[in-house]
């Protein structure tokens, strides 16, 4: 794990208990209690290898509504979250503990898209490959203006800029490397949002099944499918609750 990588993923919820049994469904997750006390919270695993977190939605907290979360590693949380707020983040969560796991921070940049800062207690496994299925397949903001969120990326994480695309009347689409290689990208969201946002893309072995069960346990298409660089296909949906997520994977049934 080094900084500026995306670690961890956690969903806060409405219904956890909901939520668990769709991503299941829909991502072929296999989820169980963590066994944390005095918190019903979920791991959420690919095989053995635990990939994301699912828990009740914070009363009177930030966020005010279902959302996913991502965790970036860094290399001193503290200082991290002050070299944020010092750049115009802001912080919602102070630096805090999880007893033998780690410390984390709820932050966001300027803008306003949040995120979370973490520092493990031990080495992690290394990473599952971004298209194995389960797995986070990609990471993308949308912003209210990319360009200028850019320079705050780059310096708190050591991001670097990849290939940008041009998207037409969507404007430009630009990859980010945390490293060798993208592992996401920003976009300057232009429908009506709330606020920016991070969205994550789960990576399934069919992107025409995906959709079909997102339709069957409760949720909601918001766009696509729709083919990207690289032969894969793209959706961006809504769980039962409302949490906003994305699926990505290649197209191997007949297309109707």
């Amino acid at each position: 794990m080094k900084q500026g990588d995306f670690v961890w993923y956690e969903l806060c919820t409405t219904d956890p208990v909901g939520a668990a049994d769709f991503y299941s469904k829909v991502v072929g997750w296999t989820v169980r209690a963590s066994g944390l006390p005095g918190i019903d919270y979920r791991l959420a695993c690919v095989g053995d290898r635990q990939i994301a977190g699912i828990m009740t939605l914070p009363p009177a907290q930030m966020p005010p509504r279902p959302v996913w979360f991502g965790y970036i590693a860094v290399d001193d949380v503290d200082a991290k979250t002050r070299d944020i707020e010092a750049a115009g983040g802001g912080v919602h969560k102070a630096p805090a503990d999880i007893p033998s796991i780690g410390r984390f921070a709820v932050v966001s940049d300027p803008q306003g898209a949040a995120f979370m800062l973490f520092k493990g207690s031990g080495e992690p496994p290394p990473p599952l490959a971004m298209m194995q299925t389960g797995s986070i397949g990609w990471h993308e903001l949308h912003s209210s203006d990319w360009e200028k969120a850019w320079p705050f990326y780059e310096r708190m994480f050591g991001w670097t800029k990849d290939t940008v695309h041009d998207m037409g009347p969507m404007g430009s689409y630009q990859l980010f490397k945390a490293g060798a290689s993208p592992i996401g990208g920003m976009m300057t969201e232009r429908q009506s949002s709330p606020h920016p946002y991070w969205l994550f893309y789960f990576a399934v072995d069919d992107i025409d099944v995906g959709l079909d069960r997102v339709k069957a346990h409760g949720g909601n298409v918001l766009f696509g499918p729709q083919e990207v660089p690289g032969g894969a296909w793209i959706i961006n949906a809504q769980d039962p609750q409302g949490g906003t997520f994305a699926l990505v994977g290649m197209r191997k049934a007949k297309v109707k």
